[in-house]
């Protein structure tokens, strides 16, 4: 039994070296989103952004076209960027 819980986060197909490096990236992405939603100093949007980016990450977990999770990344980042800058901007 302990083998299978320790097994049951492995994926059930192997990744190739490019998949599992842009799955790292996506993680990464999804971790620095979540870090910077925690800087929102309100706490209704910091829940509704922290539902919202979970919401996506959720809604596109299954992707397998590659060119479709570049696009996303790119989106992903872009959102992030505003984020930030909104922050920034909040605290000067």
């Amino acid at each position: 039994m302990l083998f299978w819980m320790a097994s049951s986060r492995i994926p059930p197909v192997t990744l190739s070296l490019k998949q599992f490096l842009q799955r790292q990236k996506v993680l990464g992405l999804y971790r620095t989103m979540l870090r910077t939603i925690r800087q929102v100093p309100h706490e209704q949007d910091r829940k509704y952004l922290r539902d919202w980016a979970r919401e996506e990450f959720k809604r596109n977990k299954g992707a397998t076209d590659q060119d479709a999770i570049r696009m996303m990344v790119t989106q992903a980042n872009m959102h992030l960027q505003d984020l930030q800058k909104s922050l920034a901007l909040a605290r000067s």
